[in-house]
């Protein structure tokens, strides 16, 4: 029998005014999630919500019920923005999710623990080791990491590894640059960019010239034109190793996946077909070690029990 698995969801990626925010997070306090990360991950121009704001958020999402982890910047670029690392890192209330290795070595310094998200490079035993000799509690696996790689990680490190999380729904965060694209996209420098991300709720899509999403514009990160889902292979990734699988918020339908997820888990396997209409659009190739784009996810949840 498997151990039950988490539900996860992860930070917001997208710049969404405040009132669709406390909107969606009132949502979630009333869904079957067992995990919410908050904060923001992308850029620190995006400021509809402070650290004291995720924080009074984070109090009511507990009051709900859930485990509330605040999740810092991925990339570091003043020193202002190191000090607003340090104010989350000492709040003394939540656990963090270090998606930048400064964070580490404060919170290792802090003498507090924490949990790596899928930015932070684990790609061995040896490093999985070390991180958990510096308060390590939970690591997001790296996105591009497959079955095989898990595995042999989680064998090598023995009885004593950390909680593994996966990434199993949601646009993949692949890069960060100091450059804004969607700035550059409105022809407007990354100082005045007049936060034009909050116009495009769910990024930018970059095509192919054949039509094909490629890639996504975010602000100064770039994800995956193609929704990741590896939510039909659950069981296989609970095999692999997974305590926690993640998915990430979107403008529509976050909530009604996380009831539909959490019905498949109960042993309904028509759960979460009925929900997921983006099959031509979606990905689960790094998964089988294959590029990131293929998909092999028509298997059907009950194919998944065999």
């Amino acid at each position: 029998m498997l151990d039950k698995l988490r539900l996860s969801l992860g930070p917001c990626q997208y710049f969404w005014p405040r009132t669709e925010l406390e909107r969606f997070y009132a949502d979630v306090a009333d869904s079957p999630v067992d995990i919410v990360y908050l904060g923001e991950t992308v850029c620190a121009k995006r400021r509809e919500f402070r650290p004291e704001d995720w924080a009074g958020l984070g109090r009511e999402l507990r009051a709900a019920g859930k485990e509330v982890v605040l999740s810092t910047l991925t990339l570091l670029e003043s020193r202002s923005e190191m000090g607003m690392l340090r104010r989350l890192c000492e709040n003394g209330e939540f656990l963090v999710e270090a998606n930048d290795v400064a964070a580490i070595q404060l919170m290792q310094q802090l003498g507090i623990p924490f949990v790596t998200g899928p930015s932070v490079n684990i790609y061995n035993a040896a490093t999985l080791g070390i991180y958990r000799q510096l308060g390590l509690q939970r690591w997001v696996m790296p996105l591009e990491l497959d079955r095989r790689a898990l595995t042999g990680i989680l064998e090598a490190t023995g009885p004593n590894r950390p909680e593994t999380e996966i990434f199993a729904h949601g646009r993949l965060p692949l890069a960060w640059s100091a450059r804004c694209f969607t700035a550059r996209y409105h022809d407007l420098p990354k100082d005045h960019c007049g936060l034009r991300c909050m116009e495009h709720p769910e990024g930018l899509s970059v095509e192919t010239q054949e039509g094909d999403r490629f890639l996504t514009i975010n602000g100064i990160q770039t994800q995956s034109g193609r929704i990741c889902n590896l939510l039909p292979h659950w069981r296989d990734l609970r095999a692999a190793g997974a305590d926690i699988l993640r998915l990430s918020p979107r403008p529509r339908g976050t909530t009604a996946l996380l009831h539909a997820v959490a019905n498949a888990f109960a042993g309904d396997g028509k759960a979460l077909a009925s929900v997921d209409a983006e099959t031509a659009e979606t990905c689960d190739g790094y998964w089988f070690g294959e590029p990131g784009m293929h998909r092999h996810h028509e298997v059907t949840m009950g194919d998944a029990r065999r």
